[in-house]
């Protein structure tokens, strides 16, 4: 593969990243089918690690279990993207420990404008299982660079 047609998937890659951004910033802030459009009055917050898991888990038969994979297993599977689209997209951070602090910090990030905007919930699961997903979407990463070098030899990936 010529040096062009990378540079030109780079590129792409990058717009992805920035349209996968704009959905993420959508339904954290944003979507009336999460009840992001109501604002609180008070801060809404959890600080203790595994407090809202639990939660989820114990009380599934009330909740429903839509409710529950939503809030677990889409708050991991949506860092996905990220995780593995990092160190596709920038040399620089093809190291696990750049992507695993990256998807923490872009966690944070939005939990915290969650937290100050009154929208959602300010959560330290969720800050947790972001993360797990980002480093997930590492190890995609990694078996995607083992493939394409299986197949094009060590050009870059």
């Amino acid at each position: 593969m010529s040096r062009n047609s990378i540079k030109k998937l780079r590129w792409g890659g990058r717009v992805l990243l920035v349209l996968y951004l704009a959905c993420l910033i959508y339904f954290m802030f944003f979507s009336e089918s999460y009840g992001r459009t109501e604002i609180h009055t008070e801060y809404r917050y959890n600080l203790v690690l595994f407090r809202e898991i639990r939660r989820f888990l114990q009380h599934c038969d009330i909740l429903g279990m839509p409710a529950v994979l939503i809030n677990l297993a889409g708050n991991v599977v949506v860092f996905i993207p990220y995780g593995c689209g990092l160190p596709l997209l920038f040399e620089r951070l093809q190291s696990f420990w750049r992507v695993a602090i990256l998807s923490f910090a872009a966690s944070l990030l939005a939990e915290t404008m969650q937290l100050i905007l009154r929208v959602g919930c300010f959560d330290v699961d969720d800050l947790l299982l972001n993360t797990i997903g980002g480093c997930i979407g590492y190890f995609i990463y990694l078996l995607l660079r083992r493939y394409w070098r299986g197949k094009y030899g060590k050009k870059k990936l």
